[in-house]
């Protein structure tokens, strides 16, 4: 047997990676182990790594740190969702680099607070954050140096440590340099190194916080099984943790409570919520013999079930390893500015080193040479590239939350420019989840409005979703009067309920029921009945003292707003697709309702066939955006490539998104695809300038042309250009 097919799967945590040439570095050392292939996910800072049995987890938490990163082996379970946060280890750098930068840049920049001496003090508070605060990039500089590479960290760390020791230099050469502040100083540039340093660690802690919740779905979604299980032994109900719950062992679920466990019905009958699996709209009825899976409520009989899947093998577990490894599956997304450092670092430090070089062979002197290579240092510091992303998301995502739109991090906004396909889910997010009544079919003789208000009265007592739906019609019909009074209700689980109202014996339920208690369906009738069924409805028929007097259909409604949005869908170029957990009728009606093609349905899928259905279009070559709202969406959200949750759902679906829409409007699914490509066209705009300035100002300090404060002035004017660029994103409008 080979190698591989023997394989293990380990998870791994890594710390300190900061752009992709992190990413190929830890890849390249865990690959040179045999039989070791290792996947990074730079957002997640996990590897998922397949090994060999020779290789043990040491080894491979031995490989990352000689790559100058921290590892540990993930436990999702046990993971805390502050536990190691960058964003959180930033925020003290950020706070005393932010507090001194203020009056080193006021003593600086502006003549008229400057005083005796002010550049010892500028030197004083300039170092703080040129030393300890500017440490994550100084650090990753280093680590990078040591093995034989460049990134962005290290124009940083060097264009910082280049502004203030030459700064000092100066200021050490000549005491007297700021004695007189009437005379200026025109060669100290202790505020570059200062706005520097703050400006990036903004980026980098505006950029942790984007990440920090992307792993926090496998909790929630783990958090919404049972918590405890009423186990039955000789008669006797026991309270107990439900992960101590083993196969075989029964155990009691009454109305309104989780089910603890994967298992099958042994005594008892009941309707079953498992929407929070499947999606569908309707309860499940469920008798003896029948499945049941754990984390589904129990809607109205007392159950007793026989665990058969437990802990870590439930349904509900295996979702989150679904979630887990589609999430793991997902390439890390390497910003612009991070691929193009490979190329740009280097170039950069040799055109510094041959422009100090240059000077000196030519006669132009050590200062003049020192000059010319700190002016290149500090005008290809990359200010505004570290801002041109964090700035125009900063942007596009504050007027996203004015607009209910949740943005998580920059690398959904470069999915949204290639996606082409939008999976749409059924129920909550294109229909509204709830049933409504659609129409009232009366036998001869008998009024439509009056089998509504008895079949509303009887209903009334009921505390199932059909029954909410006909109580909520009936009163509406009622035009504000009261429904009548029911005596002696009763109700049969999987049947359907009876009750006297006005002296009369009301029955409403399935057709098979009525048929099983002697009440006989007219022929035209059933036809009629037939045929709502296959248009996607659910009908209950509705029987007075023995005989059928007509049938109600129910339907999931379609959102208002829907079939417009599917318009302005496809307007984006994307190509609408259903999925849905729900029979292949009731897809084919809420797909032609809102236009969407019939060979675009995928219907009557569970979760994993939602997973499976994202992976057959992205077979075919589509890159697939998918929107739902459900626990049992939360998988597929994961595996597109571009996941967005709508808020009026779960923690789950929300958590394992890329997209929030805080409303349960499908339009501002496409107004969120519309903001998300308007914000990535600044961002790449901004971008262009910075490199654009780049190009020009480095030549030029490199010939001596440029002083290096000017060069500093240089660089503060192009973040405020790109500054300024992102905040036209503010006036974004639907």
């Amino acid at each position: 047997m080979p190698v591989r097919d023997a394989a293990r799967v380990v998870q791994l945590d890594i710390q300190g990676m900061t752009c992709a040439s992190c990413v190929r570095r830890v890849e390249r050392k865990l690959g040179a182990l045999e039989g070791v292939h290792a996947t990074v996910n730079l957002p997640l800072e996990t590897a998922r790594v397949l090994v060999p049995p020779t290789v043990d987890d040491q080894q491979l938490i031995d490989r990352v740190a000689a790559a100058g990163y921290a590892a540990r082996l993930h436990e999702a379970a046990e993971r805390s969702e502050e536990q190691d946060s960058p964003g959180a280890r930033l925020v003290p750098r950020l706070t005393v680099a932010a507090i001194l930068t203020v009056p080193v840049f006021a003593f600086s920049m502006l003549p008229g607070l400057e005083f005796p001496n002010w550049g010892w003090w500028a030197a004083a508070l300039a170092l703080p954050a040129a030393t300890w605060a500017s440490w994550p990039f100084h650090r990753a500089a280093a680590i990078a140096a040591r093995h034989g590479s460049s990134t962005m960290d290290t124009l940083v760390s060097l264009g910082v440590i280049a502004a203030y020791a030459f700064s000092l230099g100066q200021l050490i050469a000549d005491p007297a340099l700021t004695a007189d502040p009437s005379m200026g100083s025109g060669t100290l540039y202790f505020e570059v190194a200062a706005v520097v340093a703050t400006f990036l660690l903004l980026g980098r802690f505006l950029e942790a916080r984007a990440k920090a919740r992307a792993g926090s779905a496998l909790k929630a979604l783990l958090d919404l099984g049972a918590k405890d299980a009423a186990l039955l032994e000789d008669g006797v109900e026991y309270r107990i943790p439900a992960d101590e719950l083993a196969p075989g062992d029964f155990f009691v679920v009454r109305p309104g409570e989780k089910i603890a466990a994967d298992g099958v019905v042994r005594e008892g009958s009941s309707a079953v919520d498992a929407s929070l699996i499947t999606g569908e709209s309707l309860p499940v009825e469920v008798g003896p013999g029948d499945r049941v899976t754990g984390a589904t409520v129990n809607a109205s009989g007392r159950l007793v079930v026989e665990a058969s899947r437990v802990g870590s093998e439930t349904t509900l577990a295996a979702m989150a390893r679904l979630v887990s490894e589609a999430q793991a599956s997902k390439a890390p997304i390497a910003r612009l500015a991070d691929r193009i450092s490979g190329v740009f670092v280097p170039v950069v430090l040799a055109i510094a080193v041959i422009a100090f070089g240059s000077w000196l062979l030519t006669g132009g002197g050590i200062d003049a040479a020192t000059t010319a290579a700190v002016s290149v240092l500090v005008i290809a510091c990359p200010c505004a590239l570290g801002l041109a992303t964090p700035v125009g998301l900063l942007a596009g995502s504050g007027r996203g939350a004015q607009l209910g739109i949740l943005i998580r991090g920059p690398q959904v906004l470069e999915d949204t420019r290639h996606v082409d396909a939008l999976v749409l889910d059924k129920t909550g997010t294109v229909t509204t989840g709830r049933l409504s009544v659609d129409a009232v079919d009366p036998v001869p003789g008998w009024d439509a409005s009056e089998v509504l208000t008895l079949a509303g009265a009887v209903e009334s007592a009921s505390e199932h979703p059909v029954a909410q739906a006909i109580v909520a019609a009936a009163c509406a019909g009622a035009a504000g009067a009261s429904l009548p009074a029911v005596d002696g209700f009763r109700a049969v689980p999987g049947g359907g309920v009876v009750g006297l109202v006005g002296g009369k014996s009301v029955v409403v339920g399935r057709a098979s029921w009525l048929r099983e208690n002697g009440i006989d369906v007219p022929g035209s009738l059933r036809d009629v009945f037939r045929r709502r069924e296959e248009s996607g409805a659910t009908a209950v028929w509705i029987a007075v003292d023995g005989d059928a007097a007509g049938a109600v259909s129910l339907r999931d409604t379609v959102k208002p707003g829907s079939a417009a949005a599917v318009e302005r869908i496809k307007a984006l170029g994307l190509r609408p697709v259903l999925l849905t957990g729900d029979n292949p009728a009731v897809a084919a009606r809420v797909a032609a309702e809102v236009g969407i093609a019939p060979s675009d349905v995928f219907a009557g899928v569970s979760p994993e066939g939602k997973v499976e259905a994202v992976r057959r279009l992205q077979a075919e070559g589509a890159t697939v955006a998918m929107a739902g709202d459900g626990v049992n969406d939360a998988a597929a959200l994961a595996q597109a490539d571009l996941g967005i949750a709508m808020g009026s759902g779960t923690d789950v679906a929300r958590e394992a998104a890329d997209l929030t829409v805080m409303g349960d409007d499908l339009g501002q699914v496409a107004l969120a695809i519309e903001l998300s490509r308007a914000t990535l066209r600044t961002i790449k705009t901004n971008l262009f300038w910075a490199f654009a300035y780049n190009t020009v100002g480095i030549p030029v300090a490199a010939l001596g042309l440029l002083n290096p404060m000017i060069g500093g002035a240089a660089m503060a004017a192009s973040s405020l250009l790109v500054v300024a660029n992102s905040l036209r994103l503010t006036r974004f409008a639907r």
